[in-house]
């Protein structure tokens, strides 16, 4: 069955969804150590969103959705489990959905043997790492479901991956903006697909703890 496109509005319902990993990393190879301050981030991004698209219209920040991964075998990782789920998730207006990172099925290989380095000869520990799963998965279905029940008008996805190009472009068939949350020239090819795109980067002095 078609989906029906969004009818005009009288303001921008604007609905931002984080690949927290994704946006941290970017943060920092900008600003080392970077602190943000998570209380201004969803109704800043969502303002700069709707001025790409229509800056003399009014806007609403629906929601933020925050993704993000963590090692259960880490301690640091746990506490950022804690902070993501006990402390960024009750802040007005923001979703957050964490999962846990998981082994990879293979070890790494000698650069120069090609040969696979299962455990550490100094100390015998696995040496494979962990990897995200599923978290581009929920950010897709997220702003496909949210699209379908009416839930925004305009998207900012904040990311870098190309693997969002699909999403974009359907979403955008059906009339619904997508704006690029990017770093400087990191994400272009996503970019290039999205109806608009802000620079982050030039935002965080507004956003620092």
């Amino acid at each position: 069955m078609t989906t029906p496109a969004p009818a005009p509005v009288a303001q921008l319902r604007v609905r931002i969804f984080v690949d927290f990993w994704n946006f941290t990393l970017s943060m920092n190879s900008v600003t080392p150590k970077f602190q943000p301050d998570w209380t201004k981030i969803g109704r800043l991004l969502a303002a700069e969103a709707a001025a790409q698209v229509d800056p003399e219209m009014g806007h609403s920040f629906e929601a933020m959705h925050v993704y993000g991964s963590f090692d259960p075998a880490l301690g640091a990782d746990l506490k950022l489990r804690k902070w993501l789920e006990g402390w960024l998730d009750k802040q007005p207006g923001v979703h957050v959905s964490s999962v846990p990172r998981q082994k990879k099925k293979s070890p790494p290989k000698c650069p120069a043997c090609r040969t696979e380095v299962a455990v550490c000869t100094a100390c015998g520990a696995d040496m494979r790492g962990t990897e995200e799963k599923g978290v581009d998965t929920r950010i897709v279905t997220d702003m496909m479901s949210h699209a379908w029940a009416g839930g925004y008008d305009t998207a900012l996805l904040v990311s870098a991956d190309r693997d969002f190009v699909p999403v974009a472009e359907e979403l955008q068939k059906r009339g619904i903006k997508v704006i690029h949350g990017r770093f400087e020239t990191t994400g272009m090819e996503l970019s290039k697909k999205c109806w608009g795109s802000i620079d982050i980067a030039a935002l965080m002095p507004r956003f620092a703890r």
